[in-house]
């Protein structure tokens, strides 16, 4: 189901097929937090990979240049990920991972989603898109 604050495009399947396989609680830990980067961030476009079990967000559809962030559904959490996480300020300790660029914040309840710090690195995210530059 389309969101009216969401433009999805592209990828290979829906959000609801990205979060298919996960559990009840993984799905709609998904849910709040795919309304959250809508409320963030309203239109920003959407790129369901159901193959991958990923959905990419952005500025528009391209992964590497325009995408700014993704939900990603594993077993017990959810990954909240940031494409160039690794250069955000994140003065709270959210962020984990040990790559070039990547960054995640592991989502395992509602309450995760409220955290004011979270609201605030999706912010700085889709402002700090080095490749569109």
């Amino acid at each position: 189901m389309p969101e009216k604050n969401i433009n999805t495009v592209g990828g290979n399947g829906t959000f609801a097929d990205v979060i298919a396989q996960a559990t009840p609680e993984i799905q709609a830990l998904a849910q709040v937090a795919r309304e959250l980067l809508a409320d963030v961030m309203p239109g920003v476009t959407e790129v369901p990979w159901a193959r991958q079990k990923i959905a990419g967000y952005g500025v528009g559809p391209k992964k590497m240049s325009q995408h700014f962030c993704y939900l990603a559904p594993f077993k017990n959490h959810l990954n909240f990920g940031f494409m160039y996480g690794a250069h955000l300020p994140d003065p709270e300790g959210l962020l984990e991972g040990k790559g070039a660029d990547l960054r995640h914040v592991k989502i395992r309840k509602a309450e995760d989603l409220e955290q004011p710090a979270l609201r605030q690195l999706i912010d700085r995210a889709s402002r700090y898109l080095p490749k569109l530059q």
